[in-house]
């Protein structure tokens, strides 16, 4: 365990001084660690991320969430509500290892964010609060990182808290989120006595003083720990020597088993995704840091570790891209963000190869070719310039134009379509109207700056109230934007009431038949379409399936008909809500040699399928959000009797010395507002958090009262 502060990295030069000497070169892949902090709001990212970068010598002083002084916090609007809203990425090192750092929101309602960082790092830490443990947005973030298959390692943060619960927060982890810990460190003290770690790898105790310029001081293991100490090295042995060959012959044949091959097994397990490394600290209180950063470089993949990146060529053949500078150069754009100063900043990681600024690349996505402008290594909103960013790389150019979150760059005689990102749809709108004709034309350039930077966040015209309605994840998500607008934009806008993104779907199998006839002078249009509609399965939006055998329509109209269906379910059909969850089979129809065309089967799809659906008994879909409550026992009673009055269904309580946590699913609709309530009814003493979980069939007593809300604005 070293201090890094003497670790200082020239960017531009790519000279590296450790110690005093100075080291040339890129640094070698297998020394590179792309890596993101993920948690629920409040576990401490951001804390532990500002820990990192002092120590690391990226910072000189330690910046502080709740002073408004975090370096990774940068926004205006972070500083004020001391919560991380956008992902920034940084660069630090540390025992000859370059760190590529994203820090990542902690809310649900941008959890667009984490989706996007995790789609292009290695690694992960996953951190923890240790009075909380898993909370809703913890198992979030875990199912986040499984879907992309990231090797993480958990970090149980506030060990210095009263009520902290090491072992509690460890079974946690192993019940909510099925995950399989190993723990290699235990607290050295709870609470208010805690005072560092007791490493079960190399069998010492470090402590820690709390201050900022301390190094960690090893100390004898107390007499009271050296018994569960001895218990849980045994355990972390046969953890391993579970899903480990070479530890499990060792352990079989008796062998004593060395330091270096215990950290050698822990990340053979880790990176193979069969246990997760569990260390503890508190950030905010200094303890703890070093050892985490010793992990990050030992445990956490290297670009070479993880599965070759696979693509699509332009014939559709998969092929294999290894982590190499020699490859061509291919990479992901995963951020897009708008900067007052220098303009529009694509975030890219280079997975194979390498580019120069002012090199011409080909967007794949887009089919377009594009010349690289500046290249810039980021540390929060501040910028270094390099003249190169080579494999594992993670960089910010200026100069695409054409590129959003989500396309392929490559090399112009490379070219491949890497895998994109997918986003949750919006479930939260608001009607915003600008206040002047000079605030309609900078409310319109902004909100295609904010669509760019944001994927779940949507804008729309309505031809029927003319209004323009935004919709993003949820309430603090559209204040966010809304804030941005007015401020960071200086549009004058009237912003409008909160309504919830109800859908439409079909509940019975039924045949539509559309002919779309028109006749003017010369050439006239003609589309005949027949469709099988039935419903589908949650979530899955539009199965197109043709089946038209014979030349009953031309192979040439089947893509217009299906454009036809995709527009009508947009704009809706009894209510103006999207139509979503739907197969639709074309099995038949008819054309004109000379009158038919791509307009007239276009709008032949789009009214058999309004036809279809109006037949098909339709409901309307609320999003419905998993809601948890941690409430002190004494307002359990009324915090229950305020949620059945919004329609909540209480799936179950569970109670932790005086508090209480209430797990429940709630209607989007009926959550407004309850910050507000369930602080005035528990004296501000009750925390709650909020995610997306399905969307529901609408009560039918409430079908009405939607329909009328969208007749009262369609009329307005």
């Amino acid at each position: 365990m070293i201090n890094a502060s003497a670790m200082i990295k020239n960017q531009v030069s790519d000279k590296l001084e450790i110690k005093g000497k100075t080291v040339s070169g890129r640094f070698p892949l297998e020394d590179i660690r792309n890596m993101a902090f993920i948690a629920h709001i409040d576990a401490g990212k951001t804390t532990v991320t500002e820990r990192i970068l002092y120590y690391t010598g990226r910072t000189y002083k330690v910046g502080e969430v709740h002073e408004g002084t975090a370096v990774m916090d940068w926004m205006e609007q972070e500083k004020e509500r001391g919560i991380t809203i956008t992902a920034a990425a940084t660069t630090c090192y540390w025992q000859n290892h370059r760190i590529n750092i994203i820090d990542t929101p902690g809310h649900v309602d941008f959890t667009a964010e984490v989706e996007r960082s995790l789609r292009v790092l290695d690694g992960g830490v996953v951190v923890f609060d240790a009075v909380a443990g898993v909370e809703a947005q913890s198992e979030t973030v875990w199912r986040q990182a499984n879907r992309y298959h990231v090797p993480r390692i958990c970090f149980i943060n506030k060990m210095d808290r009263l009520g902290a619960n090491f072992e509690r927060t460890i079974a946690m982890i192993e019940e909510r989120l099925g995950a399989k810990p190993l723990p290699i460190q235990l607290p050295l003290g709870i609470e208010s006595s805690y005072q560092g770690i007791i490493d079960l790898v190399e069998n010492k105790a470090w402590s820690f003083d709390g201050n900022p310029g301390s190094e960690p001081v090893e100390v004898a293991i107390p007499e009271s720990e050296r018994v569960k100490c001895s218990q849980f090295r045994q355990g972390l042995i046969e953890k391993l020597a579970e899903e480990d060959d070479q530890i499990l012959t060792a352990y079989l044949d008796g062998r004593s088993i060395t330091t270096d091959e215990l950290k050698q097994a822990i990340r053979r397990v880790t990176l193979a995704n069969k246990r997760v490394p569990i260390l503890c600290g508190s950030a905010l209180r200094n303890k703890g840091i070093q050892p985490l950063l010793d992990a990050i470089t030992d445990y956490l993949p290297s670009p070479p570790d993880m599965p070759p990146v696979r693509a699509v060529d332009i014939k559709g053949a998969e092929v294999a891209h290894l982590a190499s500078d020699e490859a061509p150069f291919t990479a992901l754009a995963f951020k897009v963000v708008t900067d007052p100063f220098v303009g529009r900043l694509v975030y890219f990681r280079v997975y194979s190869g390498r580019v120069e600024a002012g090199a011409q690349v080909y967007n794949t996505t887009r089919g377009k070719k594009e010349r690289i402008g500046r290249l810039l290594l980021m540390h929060a909103n501040r910028r270094e310039e390099i003249t190169e960013a080579d494999t594992g790389a993670i960089v910010a150019t200026l100069g695409l134009k054409n590129t959003f979150t989500g396309d392929t760059l490559c090399h112009p005689s490379h070219p491949v379509l890497l895998e994109s990102i997918r986003f949750p749809e919006p479930v939260l709108s608001v009607a915003i109207e600008p206040k002047t004709k000079v605030d309609q034309d900078r409310m319109g350039e902004a909100l295609q700056k904010l669509t760019e930077e944001d994927p779940t966040f949507k804008v729309a015209y309505s031809a029927d109230t003319g209004q323009t309605v935004i919709s993003g994840m949820g309430e603090l998500h559209l204040e966010v934007i809304v804030r941005r607008l007015l401020s960071e934009f200086r549009v004058g806008a009237v912003v409008g009431k909160p309504r919830v993104a109800y859908k439409e779907t079909i509940t019975m199998p039924v045949k539509a038949e559309a002919r779309f006839v028109r006749q003017t002078g010369g050439h006239g249009q003609y589309g005949h379409v027949c469709l099988e509609l039935e419903p589908a399965e949650r979530g899955s939006g539009l199965q197109f399936v043709n089946r038209i055998r014979g030349t009953a329509i031309p192979k040439q109209y089947i893509p217009a008909i299906e454009a036809g269906i995709k527009e009508a379910m947009a704009t809706g059909v009894s209510a103006n809500y999207p139509v979503v969850d739907i197969k639709a089979t074309l099995y038949d129809g008819s054309y004109h040699e000379v009158d038919s065309s791509e307009l007239a089967f276009k709008m032949a799809g789009s009214m058999a399928l309004k036809k279809g659906v109006a037949k098909a008994k339709p409901v309307f879909l609320e999003p419905i959000m998993k809601l948890e409550v941690v409430t002190p026992e004494q307002f359990l009673g009324d915090t229950i009797s305020d949620l059945n009055s919004r329609r909540a269904h209480i799936e179950s309580i569970e109670t932790h010395g005086e508090m209480s946590t209430i797990y429940a699913l709630i209607p989007l609709a009926e959550s407004f507002g309850y910050t507000t309530s369930l602080r005035s009814a528990t004296q501000g003493r009750a925390t709650h958090s909020m995610e997306f979980y399905r969307s529901q069939e609408l009560p039918a007593e409430l079908v009405s009262q939607v329909s009328d809300e969208v007749r009262t604005k369609g009329n307005a």
